[in-house]
């Protein structure tokens, strides 16, 4: 089966331009499905059944799985099973009724505007990790970009002169504006930081102290430092930062369709979320301070 499950990832990444996060967790799902099925002996992919797969996905619920997880894993089922009768890898498709539970949305955690400034500015700092620390965090806020296309970006997607950033997911690629705050601090991480961190031959914009990429858990772990440090008890992750980034930028007055661009949406819906947690808030604040509420 191992066999099927490469060369639908292949798929994924050169056919579809399926984006990088997507591509991996896909395939380390079908990879369990696979080592589930092997200790029951079963390899051909035409011997599974739809009643094998509900049995597989009853045992992740058994584990303790949450919902979101088990939801994650029968989108990539339904998705690998679809493309291996497509092309006629697969009979039938075991995976076609198979049914996700329901799961809670939880709104996102959105820092305020001053909680934002005490994180930033708790990153501020003249040694190369800290300068690292601050652009990484003054881009991340910046540009409201996925943590997993700032760890990946070149020196090269970086235009100061013009203050914009390529970001490229999968085959997808997009130009993100930034601001002064920002560029005053990739200047000075570019002159100062990254020559003392990193390889001159590397290409990368941000690496780790041992000058290799930086990893999603060593920025996650940035991100919780700093922000133990700035007194944010609330639950704060890097994507945090991009919420915030969307929400920030809809109370200020930015239409939809530019925060949409900018986050790099597929659809429209995804963004209005942040118009729905703006309109939230406000009657929030109404109803706390208005006299006649």
């Amino acid at each position: 089966m191992m066999r099927e499950i490469q060369k639908f990832v292949q798929y994924m990444e050169e056919v579809r331009g399926t984006p990088y996060n997507t591509v991996v967790s896909y395939e380390r799902d079908l990879k369990k499905m696979n080592q589930y099925f092997m200790e029951q002996g079963i390899e051909d992919v035409n011997q599974l059944t739809p009643v094998m797969l509900n049995s597989y996905i009853l045992f992740q619920e058994k584990q303790g799985r949450k919902p979101s997880t088990v939801s994650r894993s029968i989108a990539a089922l339904k998705a690998f099973f679809h493309y291996l009768q497509k092309e006629g890898l697969a009979d039938t498709d075991p995976a076609e009724e198979l049914k996700a539970p329901k799961v809670e949305k939880k709104a996102p955690v959105i820092l305020t505007e001053e909680e934002t400034s005490r994180l930033l500015e708790e990153a501020k700092g003249k040694t190369p990790k800290e300068l690292r620390d601050s652009a990484m965090l003054e881009l991340l806020y910046a540009t409201g970009i996925r943590v997993s296309e700032l760890i990946s970006l070149k020196v090269s997607d970086v235009n100061l002169q013009m203050e914009y950033i390529v970001c490229r997911e999968g085959m997808k690629e997009r130009i993100v504006p930034f601001g002064a705050v920002a560029k005053q601090a990739l200047e000075l991480y570019l002159e100062q930081g990254r020559p003392a961190m990193t390889e001159k031959d590397s290409s990368c914009l941000f690496t780790n102290c041992s000058g290799q990429a930086m990893s999603r858990q060593g920025f996650w772990k940035l991100v919780k430092a700093y922000g133990r440090k700035a007194g944010i008890t609330r639950e704060l992750t890097p994507h945090t930062l991009r919420h915030s980034f969307a929400v920030h930028l809809v109370n200020n007055g930015a239409d939809l369709h530019s925060v949409k661009e900018m986050l790099g949406h597929s659809d429209i819906s995804t963004t209005q979320m942040y118009a729905q947690m703006t309109g939230n808030r406000l009657r929030e604040v109404y109803g706390r301070t208005h006299p006649r509420s």
